[in-house]
């Protein structure tokens, strides 16, 4: 019985670290085919061939004057390196890197504000005895119940607007560790406590986490996690995000006054942010907490959040959307086959999910004998394929989700008004965010992305409304590597050209070989955040 939990245990761990990904059944055609073997090969930029140091070169042609130097003095010029720095696969060892450097505090270094991206946030009951989302079993609720489903959904009501939709539901906190029990037994997956170990690395300081290695370095906090409820539209989210970075600028701006006095200057913020969430950051960076117009044009572009920002990081930021969004919409999807599935008509109750919806323009779901680009954003269009409210297996669902509407055709009515809302919304985010602006001197926006996994670029969808992929590209396994690049010359493919062509100027782009969970586990990704944040030049 002991083993065969272990095993069952062990699956659980792997579907929901590396399986999110469930992509609908087909036949796919690659368009970029990945040498997984090939890559493997490949190291990170900052490692070497070997493990041998250099040493002191001296060449024969030229006079060179010998000093002693002893051990002490080489680890003040360089840090010493311990004789078992390299593992066997070539790693570095971060911490000796990196050790003298985080234990400097200094103006030039920035506090830094962690953005998850979607579901990286607890949830919890207005009494906050009960999970809403981070953990499976124990107090997690059960999204299949009658209440678990009213309790993770957003209110459907005609005639108000998205912002207006509230629940008694509340943010808990980050999602740093994910709570699972299977057969009363508990475990822990790790969710975001990857970049904050590596933020550790580099001395950053979190009094909040439960995250070893974030104790060390200032005597003040300076690494701040922003949780949000992920379920909401990005740009009450972005609005919110405002008000923390106000507070976190006031708390530091007031240590560095206590320590150094008038020499302290006003704080600007790093931001290293995941997936769904770095989207959300750029539109902060490009208005501020502006809210959108109701007008079909986009806002202006003030670069209103910038001010408070110095480095933006995106790590596998969905900024031309996932395919993955249509899967859920359409699909649903199970974590794992211990728990529940989260039915369409749930998920489809959350405006995030439709921001992060591919392009139109893009072809991310063509049909018909001529292959014509499907519109994703015409409600139409939804009740005609029967997806998401609209699937006669949904109906059971939305009927716990309107349980004062005895009329079916009347909830399919208030969920048609509501996908119109969705829709309309996730169409004006992507208007705003898809302008080319270049942000302002003193502001760079980093990448750090995948394109070592073959990942679904294109549905075709049939009379019946089934998806089926037909087409891989580069990618994470989630974001394509397009998608992450916010390469618009898939737009335009007539006139292709070589060199990208994007909305977003990139100050620096890193590629990593891991899919898009696994990212922040990869040694590159601390070994180029750490240099980024402590060593570059500013």
């Amino acid at each position: 019985m002991l083993r065969s939990t272990f095993w069952i245990a062990i699956c659980l761990w792997a579907s929901l670290a590396g399986c999110r990904h469930l992509a609908p059944t087909g036949r796919a055609t690659i368009i970029s085919e990945i040498d997984p073997v090939e890559r493997a090969g490949l190291t990170s930029p900052r490692s070497s061939s070997d493990g041998s140091s250099e040493g002191f070169w001296q060449s024969s042609s030229s006079s060179v004057r010998q000093t002693s130097i002893t051990a002490n003095d080489a680890e003040d010029i360089v840090p010493a390196a311990s004789s078992d720095a390299r593992s066997p696969s070539g790693r570095p060892d971060l911490d000796s890197i990196y050790r003298r450097t985080a234990q400097i505090d200094d103006l030039q270094r920035n506090p830094i504000i962690v953005i998850p991206g979607i579901l990286g946030s607890k949830l919890v009951d207005e009494t906050g005895r009960r999970v809403v989302w981070g953990e499976f079993g124990g107090n997690g609720i059960d999204p299949a119940s009658v209440e678990g489903a009213r309790l993770l959904a957003l209110p459907l009501e005609n005639g108000r607007s998205l912002r207006e939709l509230y629940t008694s539901v509340q943010v808990a906190g980050p999602l740093d560790m994910l709570n699972v029990r299977v057969f009363g037994v508990p475990f822990q997956i790790a969710a975001y406590r990857d970049i904050l170990t590596a933020l550790g690395s580099g001395g950053y300081r979190d009094s909040t986490s439960n995250v070893g290695g974030l104790n060390k370095g200032v005597q003040y906090d300076n690494c701040f996690q922003f949780a949000y409820d992920w379920r909401r539209d990005n740009v009450e989210t972005a609005a919110l995000l405002h008000q923390f970075i106000l507070e976190k600028k006031a708390y530091v701006e007031e240590q560095r006054r206590k320590r150094y006095g008038t020499e302290a200057q006003p704080v600007r913020f790093d931001i290293i942010a995941h997936s769904m969430g770095s989207v959300m950051a750029r539109y902060y960076l490009q208005y501020g907490d502006a809210p959108l117009p109701d007008e079909e044009s986009p806002p202006e572009v003030t670069w209103a959040g910038a001010q408070y920002v110095d480095r933006l990081v995106m790590v596998a930021p969905p900024n031309a959307g996932s395919l993955q969004a249509v899967e859920y919409l359409t699909q649903g999807v199970q974590f794992s086959r211990f728990f529940s599935r989260y039915e369409p008509a749930l998920l489809g109750t959350m405006p995030s999910i439709y921001q992060l919806l591919p392009r139109t323009r893009h072809r991310p779901v063509v049909g018909g004998p001529q292959k014509v680009a499907v519109d994703l954003y015409n409600p139409k269009t939804w009740v005609q394929a029967r997806w998401g409210f609209f699937n006669p297996n949904q109906s059971e669902i939305l009927r716990h989700l309107l349980p004062d509407e005895p009329d079916p055709s009347r909830r399919l009515q208030i969920a048609y008004e509501h996908l119109s809302k969705c829709l309309a919304r996730a169409e004006a985010f992507h208007a705003a965010i898809d302008v080319k602006a270049d942000p302002p001197e003193g502001t760079t926006i980093h990448l750090i992305a995948s394109d070592a996994h073959p990942t679904v670029f294109q549905y075709t969808v049939d009379g019946k409304g089934s998806l089926s992929p037909t087409a891989r590209v580069a990618g994470d396994g989630i974001v394509t590597r397009h998608s992450a690049l916010m390469d618009e010359r898939l737009a335009d493919r007539t006139n292709w050209a070589p060199r990208l062509k994007s909305p977003v100027k990139w100050d620096s782009v890193t590629f990593l070989f891991t899919d898009h969970l696994g990212m922040t586990k990869d040694p590159a990704f601390t070994d180029n955040v750490l240099y980024l944040l402590l060593e570059s030049p500013r």
